[in-house]
Protein backbone atom coordinates (compact mmCIF):
# COMPACT_ATOMS: atom_id res chain seq x y z
CA UNK A 1 0.00 0.00 0.00
CA UNK A 2 1.43 3.52 -0.58
CA UNK A 3 -0.15 6.76 -1.58
CA UNK A 4 0.90 7.74 -5.12
CA UNK A 5 0.11 11.39 -5.25
CA UNK A 6 -1.25 14.06 -2.89
CA UNK A 7 -3.35 17.21 -4.04
CA UNK A 8 -3.83 19.86 -1.26
CA UNK A 9 -6.27 23.39 -1.89
CA UNK A 10 -6.69 25.92 0.82
CA UNK A 11 -5.27 23.39 3.51
CA UNK A 12 -3.71 25.32 6.55
CA UNK A 13 -0.43 27.32 4.50
CA UNK A 14 -0.70 25.76 1.72
CA UNK A 15 -2.51 27.57 -1.19
CA UNK A 16 -2.20 25.00 -3.59
CA UNK A 17 0.44 21.58 -4.36
CA UNK A 18 0.27 18.89 -6.00
CA UNK A 19 2.93 16.51 -5.77
CA UNK A 20 3.77 12.49 -6.20
CA UNK A 21 5.83 10.21 -4.18
CA UNK A 22 7.99 7.81 -3.93
CA UNK A 23 6.94 4.21 -2.79
CA UNK A 24 9.37 3.77 -0.36
CA UNK A 25 11.46 6.79 1.69
CA UNK A 26 10.29 10.17 1.64
CA UNK A 27 12.28 12.78 3.66
CA UNK A 28 10.40 16.14 4.23
CA UNK A 29 12.72 18.94 5.26
CA UNK A 30 12.09 22.15 6.50
CA UNK A 31 12.71 24.77 9.36
CA UNK A 32 9.67 24.82 11.74
CA UNK A 33 6.24 26.53 10.68
CA UNK A 34 7.11 26.48 7.31
CA UNK A 35 4.33 23.44 6.69
CA UNK A 36 6.02 19.80 7.20
CA UNK A 37 3.56 18.47 10.05
CA UNK A 38 1.15 19.82 7.96
CA UNK A 39 2.25 18.17 4.94
CA UNK A 40 2.14 14.50 6.98
CA UNK A 41 -1.00 15.74 9.13
CA UNK A 42 -3.28 15.71 5.42
CA UNK A 43 -2.11 12.57 4.94
CA UNK A 44 -3.41 11.61 8.38
CA UNK A 45 -6.49 13.35 7.83
CA UNK A 46 -6.84 11.20 4.53
CA UNK A 47 -6.86 7.78 6.07
CA UNK A 48 -9.30 8.94 9.31
CA UNK A 49 -11.05 12.06 8.26
CA UNK A 50 -9.89 13.87 11.08
CA UNK A 51 -6.76 15.56 12.35
CA UNK A 52 -4.44 13.94 15.10
CA UNK A 53 -3.67 17.72 16.17
CA UNK A 54 -6.97 19.75 16.56
CA UNK A 55 -10.46 18.92 16.45
CA UNK A 56 -11.27 22.41 15.50
CA UNK A 57 -11.82 21.78 11.46
CA UNK A 58 -11.95 25.50 10.43
CA UNK A 59 -8.34 25.52 11.35
CA UNK A 60 -7.49 23.24 8.65
CA UNK A 61 -8.82 25.54 6.17
CA UNK A 62 -6.51 28.45 5.55
CA UNK A 63 -7.18 32.14 6.21
CA UNK A 64 -9.68 33.77 4.28
CA UNK A 65 -10.80 30.82 2.35
CA UNK A 66 -13.72 29.16 2.20
CA UNK A 67 -13.39 25.32 2.21
CA UNK A 68 -10.26 23.28 2.27
CA UNK A 69 -9.88 19.46 -0.06
CA UNK A 70 -7.27 16.84 0.34
CA UNK A 71 -7.09 14.54 -2.82
CA UNK A 72 -5.10 11.49 -2.78
CA UNK A 73 -4.00 9.12 -5.01
CA UNK A 74 -3.62 5.33 -3.53
CA UNK A 75 -2.46 1.68 -4.32
CA UNK A 76 -4.05 -1.15 -2.55
CA UNK A 77 -3.90 -4.36 -3.25
CA UNK A 78 -2.76 -3.81 -6.80
CA UNK A 79 -5.20 -1.32 -7.36
CA UNK A 80 -5.22 2.62 -7.70
CA UNK A 81 -8.11 4.74 -6.56
CA UNK A 82 -8.49 8.03 -5.26
CA UNK A 83 -9.48 9.32 -2.13
CA UNK A 84 -10.90 12.84 -1.22
CA UNK A 85 -11.76 14.94 1.78
CA UNK A 86 -13.44 18.33 1.75
CA UNK A 87 -13.91 20.82 4.48
CA UNK A 88 -15.95 23.42 4.52
CA UNK A 89 -18.27 25.60 6.95
CA UNK A 90 -21.25 23.08 5.41
CA UNK A 91 -18.96 20.18 7.20
CA UNK A 92 -17.08 17.80 5.99
CA UNK A 93 -17.22 15.51 2.80
CA UNK A 94 -15.35 12.10 2.41
CA UNK A 95 -15.32 10.48 -1.53
CA UNK A 96 -13.96 6.97 -1.97
CA UNK A 97 -13.37 6.14 -5.49
CA UNK A 98 -15.34 9.19 -6.05
CA UNK A 99 -18.24 8.43 -3.96
CA UNK A 100 -19.39 9.79 -1.43
CA UNK A 101 -19.83 8.10 1.40
CA UNK A 102 -22.35 8.83 4.17
CA UNK A 103 -20.72 6.68 7.03
CA UNK A 104 -17.12 7.01 8.03
CA UNK A 105 -17.45 3.65 8.72
CA UNK A 106 -17.35 3.19 5.05
CA UNK A 107 -14.31 5.35 4.33
CA UNK A 108 -11.65 4.61 7.09
CA UNK A 109 -9.89 1.52 6.19
CA UNK A 110 -9.36 2.35 2.43
CA UNK A 111 -5.77 3.76 3.52
CA UNK A 112 -4.30 2.53 6.11
CA UNK A 113 -1.64 5.00 8.58
CA UNK A 114 0.52 4.73 11.21
CA UNK A 115 1.56 7.76 12.88
CA UNK A 116 4.43 8.49 15.03
CA UNK A 117 4.94 11.89 16.63
CA UNK A 118 7.08 12.86 19.71
CA UNK A 119 3.74 13.29 21.30
CA UNK A 120 3.28 9.45 20.82
CA UNK A 121 6.65 9.05 23.49
CA UNK A 122 4.25 9.94 25.86
CA UNK A 123 1.70 6.97 24.75
CA UNK A 124 2.83 4.92 28.09
CA UNK A 125 3.65 7.96 30.50
CA UNK A 126 0.79 9.95 29.18
CA UNK A 127 -2.99 10.47 30.28
CA UNK A 128 -5.43 7.86 29.97
CA UNK A 129 -7.53 9.57 26.96
CA UNK A 130 -4.06 9.06 25.17
CA UNK A 131 -3.97 5.37 25.41
CA UNK A 132 -7.96 5.46 24.68
CA UNK A 133 -7.50 7.46 21.19
CA UNK A 134 -4.87 4.89 20.36
CA UNK A 135 -6.67 1.95 20.54
CA UNK A 136 -9.94 3.55 18.76
CA UNK A 137 -7.56 4.84 16.08
CA UNK A 138 -6.20 1.65 15.28
CA UNK A 139 -9.04 -0.67 15.86
CA UNK A 140 -10.96 1.42 13.59
CA UNK A 141 -8.24 0.90 10.68
CA UNK A 142 -8.91 -2.70 10.62
CA UNK A 143 -12.31 -3.52 11.56
CA UNK A 144 -14.32 0.11 10.53
CA UNK A 145 -17.37 -1.14 11.79
CA UNK A 146 -15.96 -0.37 15.11
CA UNK A 147 -16.15 2.93 14.49
CA UNK A 148 -19.19 3.43 14.12
CA UNK A 149 -20.34 1.20 17.77
CA UNK A 150 -17.47 3.88 19.27
CA UNK A 151 -19.80 6.71 17.67
CA UNK A 152 -23.01 5.35 19.05
CA UNK A 153 -21.48 4.98 22.24
CA UNK A 154 -20.02 8.34 22.73
CA UNK A 155 -23.78 9.54 21.45
CA UNK A 156 -26.02 7.96 24.09
CA UNK A 157 -23.61 8.16 26.63
CA UNK A 158 -23.66 12.08 26.24
CA UNK A 159 -27.43 11.67 26.55
CA UNK A 160 -27.33 9.61 29.51
CA UNK A 161 -25.09 12.10 31.25
CA UNK A 162 -27.58 14.67 30.49
CA UNK A 163 -29.97 12.73 32.10
CA UNK A 164 -28.08 12.11 35.38
CA UNK A 165 -27.14 15.65 35.44
CA UNK A 166 -31.73 16.58 35.53
CA UNK A 167 -31.73 13.47 37.68
CA UNK A 168 -29.52 15.14 40.02
CA UNK A 169 -31.36 18.58 40.41
CA UNK A 170 -34.82 17.06 40.90
CA UNK A 171 -36.27 15.62 43.74
CA UNK A 172 -38.75 13.17 42.06
CA UNK A 173 -36.62 10.32 40.66
CA UNK A 174 -38.04 8.44 37.42
CA UNK A 175 -35.74 6.52 36.20
CA UNK A 176 -36.96 5.11 33.29
CA UNK A 177 -35.14 7.41 30.29
CA UNK A 178 -31.87 6.28 32.29
CA UNK A 179 -32.94 2.71 32.21
CA UNK A 180 -33.43 2.54 28.19
CA UNK A 181 -30.26 4.49 27.85
CA UNK A 182 -28.46 2.43 30.23
CA UNK A 183 -29.05 -0.99 27.95
CA UNK A 184 -28.04 0.94 24.51
CA UNK A 185 -25.14 1.63 26.37
CA UNK A 186 -24.72 -1.55 27.94
CA UNK A 187 -24.93 -2.87 24.18
CA UNK A 188 -22.52 -0.66 22.47
CA UNK A 189 -19.93 -0.99 25.29
CA UNK A 190 -19.83 -4.78 25.49
CA UNK A 191 -19.20 -4.82 21.92
CA UNK A 192 -16.40 -2.27 22.08
CA UNK A 193 -14.99 -4.09 25.06
CA UNK A 194 -14.86 -7.57 23.24
CA UNK A 195 -12.92 -5.88 20.17
CA UNK A 196 -10.64 -3.88 22.73
CA UNK A 197 -9.97 -7.11 24.09
CA UNK A 198 -9.35 -8.79 20.39
CA UNK A 199 -7.16 -6.24 19.55
CA UNK A 200 -4.82 -6.05 22.62
CA UNK A 201 -4.16 -10.03 22.41
CA UNK A 202 -2.83 -9.19 18.48
CA UNK A 203 -1.09 -6.00 19.78
CA UNK A 204 0.69 -8.44 22.61
CA UNK A 205 1.81 -10.77 19.69
CA UNK A 206 3.45 -8.12 18.41
CA UNK A 207 5.40 -6.32 20.66
CA UNK A 208 6.40 -8.45 23.54
CA UNK A 209 8.87 -9.17 21.03
CA UNK A 210 9.72 -6.57 19.46
CA UNK A 211 10.28 -4.74 22.71
CA UNK A 212 12.74 -7.76 23.77
CA UNK A 213 15.22 -7.12 20.49
CA UNK A 214 15.18 -3.10 20.93
CA UNK A 215 15.90 -3.59 24.53
CA UNK A 216 18.67 -6.40 23.89
CA UNK A 217 17.11 -9.27 25.19
CA UNK A 218 17.34 -7.97 28.57
CA UNK A 219 13.37 -6.56 28.77
CA UNK A 220 10.42 -8.28 28.75
CA UNK A 221 7.16 -6.08 27.41
CA UNK A 222 3.50 -7.10 29.51
CA UNK A 223 -0.11 -5.22 28.39
CA UNK A 224 -2.71 -5.32 30.51
CA UNK A 225 -6.09 -4.04 29.69
CA UNK A 226 -7.93 -2.11 32.81
CA UNK A 227 -11.91 -2.01 32.35
CA UNK A 228 -13.81 -0.67 34.79
CA UNK A 229 -16.08 -3.55 35.35
CA UNK A 230 -14.74 -6.91 37.09
CA UNK A 231 -14.58 -9.31 33.32
CA UNK A 232 -12.80 -11.72 31.89
CA UNK A 233 -10.53 -11.11 28.50
CA UNK A 234 -12.16 -14.49 27.53
CA UNK A 235 -15.69 -13.35 28.02
CA UNK A 236 -18.10 -13.11 25.09
CA UNK A 237 -20.19 -10.15 24.38
CA UNK A 238 -23.04 -11.25 25.98
CA UNK A 239 -21.05 -11.99 29.13
CA UNK A 240 -20.05 -8.25 29.15
CA UNK A 241 -23.31 -6.43 28.33
CA UNK A 242 -24.59 -8.23 31.33
CA UNK A 243 -21.75 -7.58 33.61
CA UNK A 244 -22.45 -3.95 32.40
CA UNK A 245 -26.26 -3.86 33.44
CA UNK A 246 -25.84 -5.46 36.70
CA UNK A 247 -23.11 -2.69 37.67
CA UNK A 248 -24.73 0.01 36.25
CA UNK A 249 -27.56 -1.24 38.66
CA UNK A 250 -25.52 -1.25 41.51
CA UNK A 251 -24.17 2.05 41.07
CA UNK A 252 -27.09 4.10 39.78
CA UNK A 253 -27.51 6.05 43.11
CA UNK A 254 -23.87 7.13 43.02
CA UNK A 255 -24.08 8.36 39.40
CA UNK A 256 -27.25 10.26 40.00
CA UNK A 257 -25.13 11.87 43.07
CA UNK A 258 -22.40 12.49 40.78
CA UNK A 259 -24.10 13.46 37.38
CA UNK A 260 -22.09 11.37 35.13
CA UNK A 261 -21.62 7.46 33.95
CA UNK A 262 -18.75 6.13 36.45
CA UNK A 263 -18.16 3.19 34.29
CA UNK A 264 -17.46 2.27 30.49
CA UNK A 265 -14.71 2.09 27.87
CA UNK A 266 -14.42 5.52 28.00
CA UNK A 267 -12.74 5.13 31.11
CA UNK A 268 -10.25 1.95 30.55
CA UNK A 269 -6.59 2.50 30.25
CA UNK A 270 -3.69 0.38 29.50
CA UNK A 271 -1.16 -0.56 31.75
CA UNK A 272 2.56 -1.27 30.73
CA UNK A 273 4.79 -3.36 32.71
CA UNK A 274 8.37 -3.84 32.12
CA UNK A 275 10.08 -6.64 33.40
CA UNK A 276 7.03 -7.34 35.80
CA UNK A 277 7.18 -3.38 36.85
CA UNK A 278 5.01 -0.41 36.27
CA UNK A 279 6.79 1.31 33.28
CA UNK A 280 4.49 4.09 33.35
CA UNK A 281 5.02 4.84 37.48
CA UNK A 282 8.49 3.36 38.05
CA UNK A 283 10.45 3.19 34.67
CA UNK A 284 13.05 5.18 33.35
CA UNK A 285 12.49 7.71 30.12
CA UNK A 286 14.47 5.13 28.16
CA UNK A 287 11.98 2.32 28.82
CA UNK A 288 8.66 4.33 28.57
CA UNK A 289 10.05 5.23 24.59
CA UNK A 290 11.37 1.85 23.98
CA UNK A 291 7.59 0.68 25.19
CA UNK A 292 6.56 3.47 22.87
CA UNK A 293 8.22 2.61 20.00
CA UNK A 294 7.65 -1.02 20.62
CA UNK A 295 4.25 -0.18 19.98
CA UNK A 296 4.39 1.76 17.03
CA UNK A 297 6.35 -1.01 15.71
CA UNK A 298 4.01 -3.55 16.67
CA UNK A 299 1.04 -1.49 14.70
CA UNK A 300 2.72 -2.15 11.55
CA UNK A 301 3.03 -5.77 11.76
CA UNK A 302 -0.81 -5.76 13.21
CA UNK A 303 -1.94 -3.91 10.09
CA UNK A 304 0.17 -5.76 8.04
CA UNK A 305 -0.88 -9.28 9.35
CA UNK A 306 -5.14 -8.23 9.35
CA UNK A 307 -5.14 -6.24 6.03
CA UNK A 308 -2.83 -8.23 3.83
CA UNK A 309 -0.24 -4.90 3.64
CA UNK A 310 1.82 -2.66 5.32
CA UNK A 311 0.40 0.76 6.62
CA UNK A 312 1.91 3.84 5.18
CA UNK A 313 4.36 5.04 8.10
CA UNK A 314 4.55 8.58 9.09
CA UNK A 315 7.49 10.08 10.96
CA UNK A 316 6.72 13.26 11.98
CA UNK A 317 10.08 14.93 13.68
CA UNK A 318 10.34 12.05 15.83
CA UNK A 319 14.01 10.62 14.49
CA UNK A 320 15.75 13.36 15.98
CA UNK A 321 13.97 12.34 19.67
CA UNK A 322 15.33 8.58 19.49
CA UNK A 323 18.65 7.31 20.22
CA UNK A 324 20.99 6.23 17.72
CA UNK A 325 20.31 2.34 18.71
CA UNK A 326 16.44 3.01 18.16
CA UNK A 327 16.76 5.08 15.02
CA UNK A 328 18.44 2.55 13.58
CA UNK A 329 16.04 -0.09 14.98
CA UNK A 330 13.02 1.80 13.59
CA UNK A 331 14.89 2.22 10.63
CA UNK A 332 15.66 -1.55 9.94
CA UNK A 333 12.81 -2.37 10.63
CA UNK A 334 10.33 -0.61 7.65
CA UNK A 335 13.94 -1.31 5.50
CA UNK A 336 12.29 -1.94 1.64
CA UNK A 337 8.78 -2.75 2.64
CA UNK A 338 6.64 0.29 4.32
CA UNK A 339 6.30 3.26 2.34
CA UNK A 340 7.26 6.48 4.88
CA UNK A 341 7.48 9.72 5.09
CA UNK A 342 10.06 11.56 7.63
CA UNK A 343 9.83 15.07 8.63
CA UNK A 344 13.04 16.65 9.84
CA UNK A 345 14.02 20.05 10.06
CA UNK A 346 17.74 18.15 9.04
CA UNK A 347 19.21 14.83 8.20
CA UNK A 348 22.66 15.85 9.69
CA UNK A 349 23.72 13.05 12.50
CA UNK A 350 20.42 10.33 10.98
CA UNK A 351 23.26 8.20 9.20
CA UNK A 352 21.19 4.87 7.58
CA UNK A 353 21.38 3.48 4.51
CA UNK A 354 17.83 3.72 4.41
CA UNK A 355 17.75 7.69 3.99
CA UNK A 356 20.56 7.61 1.57
CA UNK A 357 18.02 5.59 -1.09
CA UNK A 358 15.26 8.26 -0.32
CA UNK A 359 13.28 10.78 -2.08
CA UNK A 360 14.28 14.69 -0.60
CA UNK A 361 11.42 17.33 -0.52
CA UNK A 362 11.83 20.75 0.64
CA UNK A 363 8.92 22.70 2.06
CA UNK A 364 9.42 26.42 2.62
CA UNK A 365 6.36 28.47 3.21
CA UNK A 366 3.59 26.20 2.41
CA UNK A 367 5.57 25.50 -1.07
CA UNK A 368 7.41 21.98 -1.66
CA UNK A 369 10.52 21.09 -3.65
CA UNK A 370 11.26 17.82 -4.85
Amino acid sequence: MHIEKLQLKNYRNYHKLDISFDDKINVIIGENAQGKTNLMEAIYLLAFTKSHRTPREKELIKWDEEYAKIEGRITKRKQSFPLEIVISSKGKKAKLNRLEQKRLSDYIGALNVVMFAPEDLTLVKGAPQIRRRFIDMELGQIQPRYIYHLGQYQKILKQRNSVLKQLQRRSDQDTTMLQVLTEQLSEHAATLLERRFVFLDLLRKWASPIHYGISRQLESLEIKYSPTIEVSEEANKEKIEDIYCEKFKSIQEKEIERGTTLIGPHRDDLLFYVNHRDVQTYGSQGQQRTAALSVKLAEIELIYSEVGEYPILLLDDVLSELDDFRQSHLLNTIHGKVQTFVSTTSVDGINHETLEKAEIFRVQEGKVEA
